[in-house]
């Protein structure tokens, strides 16, 4: 009051801004790498049935064999005339669910530095299922022929998945 000034500071609280929590622990972001692994099941098992129907085409695979996974699960009394579609309704339901996720778990743990590279190895490590559970008696070149051709489209298969995931998703550098 002395025509002094006095000097007061107020101090503020700072405002700390959030981190942005990433899409992924999020619902929507739950669905939508559902989605997109689901995506590169259908392209992955696109070009896997591309590869199966060429081996077809030398006498190396025969797609009657589609109609096995019917009769293990069960499931021929859906379409009993044709247990060959019900099978491979099937095995599109398994390339488009259950290895996406598998793929999307591990991928990070494959060697490649893109997802589309990590998923040759990947493809390589179904066909060793994949080819002795539809091997159907094969023998001299029309096995080799099989070998081959099935494991150039399970490499197909992994390398379309991976490159799904590459295009459409913003995978994380790590999935802790």
């Amino acid at each position: 009051m002395d025509g002094e000034e006095r000097d007061v500071t107020v101090e503020m609280p700072e405002e700390r801004a959030e981190p942005a929590e990433p899409d992924f622990d999020h619902l929507s972001g739950i669905v939508t790498d559902g989605l997109i692994g689901a995506v590169g099941g259908l392209v992955g098992t696109g070009a896997l049935t591309v590869g199966l129907l060429i081996a077809t085409s030398f006498g190396a695979f025969r797609l009657s064999s589609f109609g096995t996974l019917t009769e293990l699960t069960g499931l021929d009394f859906l379409l009993p005339l044709s247990p060959t579609a019900v099978g491979y309704i099937l095995f599109l339901l398994t390339g488009m669910v259950m290895w996406p996720l598998l793929f999307a778990s591990i991928g990070s743990y494959l060697p490649g530095e893109k997802y589309a590279t990590k998923g040759v190895p990947f493809g390589f490590a179904l066909w060793t299922g994949f080819a002795p559970a539809f091997y159907e008696g094969y023998t001299g070149l029309a096995l080799v022929l099989y070998l081959v051709v099935t494991l150039g489209a399970h490499f197909s298969y992994g390398f379309t998945l991976g490159a799904v995931f590459d295009y459409l998703g913003n995978r994380p550098s790590t999935l802790v």
